[in-house]
């Protein structure tokens, strides 16, 4: 089993991060958070949860171990795959995740693509009670201004990981392009959170 893995930042976009470690690229599927984390860092460390079917196998990374400790019991809910837990883990902070789930506030969690209401309250019902009290936030949102002297690939870098995390293209652009334009000072990680809250 892998605990983490450390190396050079090879590959990194707003879903995925590849980690070079002696010799060997690993692609890890990462959330919003941990790619905040990980941004204008030429090495990291990411702590991993393995997903192993018949069919496929998969790495998911993160910056520290409260989101990982989120993603496993988000998967340990009936209903919530590998992928659902880490578009939540996008939509929110593990703080603000762990603080929905105590305070049972469902309507934040189907605000959530995939999360109707029966998923979020058998979410809420079975982790209220073990959530953790606090959990630490990993990330640094100082640096998450944005680059307004490069909108246009701002916009396609929000499309690009909105995509590969399952939205169709064409109504996904449409939506990135109505959140920029209310908000031009907006970074890649504020949009793609916006944009799972409206699609």
């Amino acid at each position: 089993m892998i605990e983490y893995i450390r190396g050079n930042i090879d590959e990194l976009t707003p879903t995925e991060a590849v980690i070079e470690a002696h010799g060997v690229g690993y692609l890890l599927n990462i959330s919003l958070n941990t790619y905040s984390a990980l941004q204008g860092k030429s090495e990291g460390k990411l702590y991993v949860y393995e997903s192993i079917r018949e069919d496929a196998y998969q790495l998911f990374g993160f910056f520290n171990k409260a989101e990982r400790m989120l993603f496993i019991q988000l998967v340990s809910v009936s209903g919530v795959g590998g992928q659902t837990a880490r578009m939540i883990l996008s939509a929110f902070t593990p703080a603000e995740l762990a603080n929905i789930i105590r305070t049972e506030n469902a309507g934040m969690l189907k605000s959530v693509k995939g999360i109707g209401p029966k998923a979020a309250q058998r979410i809420i019902v079975e982790l209220k009670d073990k959530i953790s009290l606090e959990y630490e936030v990993g990330t640094d949102r100082s640096n998450a201004s944005a680059e307004i002297g490069a909108p246009r690939e701002i916009v396609e870098e929000a499309v690009a990981a909105l995509t590969m995390l399952g939205f169709p293209p064409a109504p996904t652009q449409k939506t990135v392009l109505h959140i920029v334009k209310e908000n031009h000072a907006l970074s890649v990680e504020q949009i793609i959170k916006a944009a799972l809250k409206m699609l």
